[in-house]
Formats: C-alpha cells, structure tokens, sequence
C-alpha cells in the first residue's frame, strides 16, 4: 500500500472511532464537545493514530486491538496543539488553515478543550486493557516526555543550544509521542521484545527526520500547502536545526535518520514496506 492510501484509510479508521469516542462523552456541556470537535476533526494527517494500526498489523495482521491506542495518542496530540497555539505560548492564529481554537472559541474554552482531550485520551486507553501501555504513554506525554520537552524549547528561545541540546528538546517535544505510538501498537499486538526493540528505534529516528523536516519546512514550506504562515519559528528566536547547524546540515541529518528509521526494519519482511516508504515520505514531504 503506498503511503498515501496508508493514511487516509488509517484517518478515516481513526475519524470513525473517535467520533464514537466523543458520542459517548455524555453529560458533557454541548459547548465543550464542540470546541473539542473543531480541533479534533480539523483535518490532520493521523500520523501518530497511523503508526499504532499500521505497527499492530506488521505484528499481527489487525489492527483491531490497537484502535483505543490510536484514538487516545490523537486526543493527545490534538490537546497539545491546542494549548501550544494559546497566547501564553506560541500565540498563532491559525493552525491547519483556519482559525486557532482559541480565535474560534475563546481562550477559557480553549484551555478546557485540552484538559478534557488530554483526561478523556486515558479513559479511551483504558479499553485497550493493558496497564504497561496506559504507563508508557503517560510518562511520553508528561514531564519527562512531550510536556518537559515543550518546557526546554520554550526556554530555549533566543538562545543558541548544542545539537545535543536540541536533539533533547525534541526528543520529548516531538519524538517521545511518535516512539510510543510505534511501541503501543507493537505491544498490543503481542510483539516479542526483541521485535519492539526494533520497532523502538525505528520511531526515535523517525521522530528525529520528522522534527528536522518541520524545521525545515519552516523556512522553505508553503503557507498555503501547511495551513500555517511560515518563518514563525525564527520571528520567536526558536532553537530549530535550520538555525543551530544551517540548512544544508539540517537535510543530511534528516535523511540520515530517514535512513536510520529503514534500517531498523531489517528484521522485517515485506509486511513493513510501508513504513519504509513511510520514513521517506516524512523527509521529503512538503506539507
């Protein structure tokens, strides 16, 4: 299956899903389960949601057991975007080529819309039955993950970083949520341990290429394929690979971990060819 068709049949499993997930939101005000719609069904690519299913089935040919993962690791996602885009933050106005949630609703609805994304993604990953996963997600959006690496790259603004500093901002920024998307669909699959070790490296260099990629699309992307002005990171002072190493650096290290990411699925036969292609689509992909 090429990339393409990957996604959109693993969003529009996810779509599904979802919109059942928030169906069963009842008792919550009709306010709150709209603000959470706009930004949840605003038209992202899945990506995350994708690598759960598209894992669960290198593993064990169904992605079935992985859905609750999927659904959860998006509500996640979705929440982060949200509270990243408030004034306190990054303060942008729009995202994925509309209004921000909170131009469209507010900035205390905004705030809650994430809180309730973020609780209700737990409550969604408690059907999947598995307490390791539930674990291992929380600790990749928390402090030590997406939280903590949200944290450093705001205290990294308007300054000059090391490489290895940057690689650590998104490692938790960014990489920890697409590690763990790969190694929740592994392990509700019944992955062995040495497969989900190979499938663990396989989403770090992938988070890795994903980041450098966005950068980079940051400064030669079009605003109007992104949804999102461009040059926003370097009008805040943001530590991106562009601006620590240069850009010619910038695209060597992310088809070096694009071809990291492929060798790591050496173990695997013709089941994993699509997140091979899936690794090249993240680095030369213009949107």
């Amino acid at each position: 299956m090429d990339v393409s068709s990957f996604l959109g049949a693993k969003a529009q499993r996810t779509d599904e899903a979802l919109d059942r997930c928030l169906a069963s939101w009842a008792g919550a005000p009709a306010l709150l389960v709209e603000a959470v719609r706009y930004s949840l069904f605003a038209g992202g690519k899945r990506f995350r949601p994708a690598l759960v299913l598209g894992t669960a089935e290198i593993i064990g040919e169904c992605d079935t057991p992985a859905l609750p993962a999927a659904c959860a690791l998006e509500m996640i996602h979705t929440y982060s975007l949200i509270h990243d885009d408030l004034p306190a933050m990054d303060n942008d106005d729009f995202r994925r080529g509309r209004p921000t949630l909170h131009r469209a609703h507010g900035e205390a609805v905004a705030i809650l819309a994430g809180d309730a994304l973020l609780t209700m993604a737990f409550d969604a990953l408690g059907e999947a039955g598995n307490a390791t996963v539930i674990r291992e997600v929380a600790q990749a959006a928390g402090a030590a993950g997406m939280v903590g690496g949200q944290l450093l790259d705001m205290a990294a603004e308007q300054t000059t970083p090391t490489l290895d500093e940057l690689r650590r901002v998104h490692a938790g920024k960014t990489g920890a949520l697409i590690r763990v998307s790969v190694r929740a669909g592994a392990m509700l699959a019944g992955a062995q341990s040495t497969q989900i070790d190979r499938l663990t490296v396989y989403g770090e260099q992938l988070g890795l290429a994903f980041q450098i990629a966005d950068d980079i699309l940051d400064v030669e992307g079009d605003a109007a394929r992104l949804g999102k002005p461009v040059g926003s990171d370097a009008a805040r002072g943001k530590a991106t690979y562009p601006a620590i190493v240069g850009m010619a650096q910038s695209k060597t290290l992310a088809r070096e971990a694009m071809q990291a990411a492929i060798d790591a699925l050496d173990d695997f036969g013709c089941e994993a060819d699509t997140f091979r292609a899936l690794a090249r689509f993240v680095v030369e992909r213009d949107c």
